[in-house]
C-alpha cells in the first residue's frame, strides 16, 4: 500500500466524523483478556458519553482500564476510521445528566442507568482511497 491510498485524518477531520456517527466498538481489558463491544456513543465537548448496564464494560472503567474506540465508514470508493485511545470514568450522578444534553439515545430497549465518558488521550484518523479491483472485474465472453 502507498502513501498515494492513505491520507492521515487532521484533528478536526477526526472530531467532525466523531460528530457525524454515533455507532463504534470499544476495546477495553479486563484483567488479563482484551474486549471488543459495539456502542453507541454521542460527543460532549471533547469526550465521548455512552449509557452502560452493569457488566464487563462498567467493572473495566471503574476498575481504570485505558480504553480504545474507533469508528469507520465506507463506500464504493473510500474508506475512513478514526480511533480514539484514552481512560474512561463513570460519571457521578451530579455529572450524567450531561448526556440529557447530547443526542445519546438507546438502541435497543434495556436499562442502562451509568452514564461513562471517555476522555481521549490520542485521536487519529486516516481515509483511504478504494480500488478493489475485484468489483470492475468482468466475466470473459
Amino acid at each position: 500500500m502507498t502513501d498515494e491510498f492513505v491520507t492521515q485524518l487532521s484533528l478536526d477531520e477526526c472530531w467532525e466524523m466523531l460528530r457525524e456517527e454515533e455507532f463504534g466498538r470499544l476495546a477495553f481489558r479486563l484483567v488479563d483478556e482484551v474486549h471488543i463491544t459495539p456502542i453507541n456513543y454521542a460527543v460532549d465537548g471533547e469526550t465521548l458519553l455512552f449509557r452502560t448496564a452493569e457488566g464487563n464494560k462498567l467493572l473495566s472503567v471503574v476498575m481504570g482500564s485505558e480504553v480504545a474506540f474507533e469508528i469507520d465508514r465506507y463506500g464504493e470508493d473510500a474508506a475512513r476510521s478514526v480511533v480514539v485511545r484514552g481512560s474512561a470514568r463513570l460519571l457521578p450522578e451530579d455529572e450524567a445528566h450531561r448526556s440529557e444534553s447530547v443526542p445519546l439515545r438507546p438502541w435497543v430497549p434495556s436499562l442502562k442507568y451509568n452514564v461513562v465518558e471517555i476522555t481521549p488521550k490520542v485521536i487519529t484518523g486516516r481515509a483511504f482511497s478504494l480500488e478493489r479491483p475485484w468489483l470492475h472485474l468482468r466475466p470473459h465472453d
